[in-house]
C-alpha cells in the first residue's frame, strides 16, 4: 500500500515556521491501527488523514498517541494540500469531520477554518496545573482544554512546566495565554498525555482562546501569536457560536508513504 503524504508547515508563510503537520490523502479508510501507527512514525503533533466523499472530505486526525476530536493546524494543512497540490480550483472546501462539518475558504494568501466555539467556563484552581505550570494563574477555565490565564506576556515565555506533572491533569490539553505586545493575546499550548509535550501552534485552542478574548477585549476581529520556539500568527474572528481562524502554510515535502 502507498499512502501520498503531504507535510506542511501551518500558520507561518515560512518553511521552519510555525506547526508541521502530515497530511495524508486516502482513496478510501483504512483501519485505526495503521492510522495511528503512521502518526506514531511521523511523530509530528498531528497526522491528518483525509477521503473524498462525492464534492466533500472526511477528515480524521491523530497524535503520536491518540486520535482527537478537532485539530486546527492539520486542518489547514490539508486544506492547503488540497488547494495547491490537487489542483482544486473552487473557493470553498467542506470537511466532515468528528466535530461536524468544517467550511473551509480563501481570502488572498489566508486559508479561513470555520471551526466551533469552545467557550470555556470558570473552575477553581487545581494543584496539578498550578504545580506543572509552576506559577499560579490568575484565572482558570475549562472546556475541552483548561485555559489558564496570566499577567503578560512575559509571564507566557517564562513558564517551564512539569510534564510529569501536567499529565496527570484531567483533559487533552491546558492553554495559557495573556494580552500580547504586538498582537491582542499570545499563548501557548501543552498536551503532554496526548504525546505533545509543546504544540508550536495550536488552532484548536484558539476555538476557546478567541470568544474569551473576543468579550474581555470587547472586539470580534483579533490578531494573535503562538510563543512557541517555531512561532506562528492567527487571524480571528469571533463569530457567536462559530469562530473563524485564518492563517497561511507552505511545503515542506512531499512523499509517498510504502507500507
Amino acid at each position: 500500500m502507498q499512502i501520498p503524504l503531504y507535510q506542511i508547515d501551518a500558520f507561518t508563510d515560512a518553511v521552519f515556521g510555525g506547526n508541521p503537520a502530515a497530511v495524508c490523502r486516502l482513496e478510501s479508510w483504512i483501519d485505526d491501527r495503521t492510522m495511528q501507527r503512521i502518526a506514531e512514525e511521523n511523530n509530528l503533533s498531528e497526522t491528518a488523514f483525509f477521503v473524498k466523499v462525492g464534492d466533500k472530505y472526511e477528515i480524521r486526525w491523530f497524535t503520536p498517541e491518540m486520535e482527537i476530536d478537532l485539530a486546527g493546524h492539520p486542518t489547514l494543512a490539508t486544506a492547503y494540500a488540497i488547494y495547491h497540490h490537487l489542483n482544486y480550483s473552487g473557493q470553498k472546501i467542506v470537511f466532515q469531520s468528528p466535530s461536524g462539518e468544517l467550511i473551509i475558504t480563501r481570502r488572498g494568501d489566508l486559508i479561513c477554518m470555520d471551526f466551533p466555539t469552545r467557550e470555556a467556563l470558570p473552575v477553581q484552581e487545581n494543584e496539578w496545573i498550578t504545580g506543572g505550570l509552576g506559577h499560579r494563574p490568575l484565572e482558570l477555565y475549562k472546556s475541552r482544554d483548561y485555559l489558564a490565564i496570566f499577567e503578560k506576556e512575559e509571564d507566557i515565555l517564562a513558564l517551564q512546566p512539569d510534564w510529569q506533572a501536567l499529565r496527570k491533569v484531567d483533559c487533552l490539553g491546558i492553554i495559557v495565554s495573556s494580552p500580547g505586545k504586538r498582537s491582542d493575546f499570545v499563548s501557548r499550548f501543552f498536551a503532554p498525555s496526548a504525546g505533545i509535550l509543546e504544540d508550536p501552534v495550536t488552532g484548536s485552542a484558539h476555538s476557546t482562546l478567541i470568544p474569551y478574548w473576543a468579550k474581555r477585549l470587547a472586539k470580534n476581529d483579533l490578531y494573535a501569536l503562538q510563543l512557541s520556539r517555531r512561532r506562528g500568527e492567527l487571524f480571528c474572528k469571533f463569530l457567536g457560536d462559530r469562530v473563524e481562524i485564518a492563517g497561511r502554510a507552505v511545503t515542506y515535502m512531499v512523499g509517498t508513504i510504502t507500507i
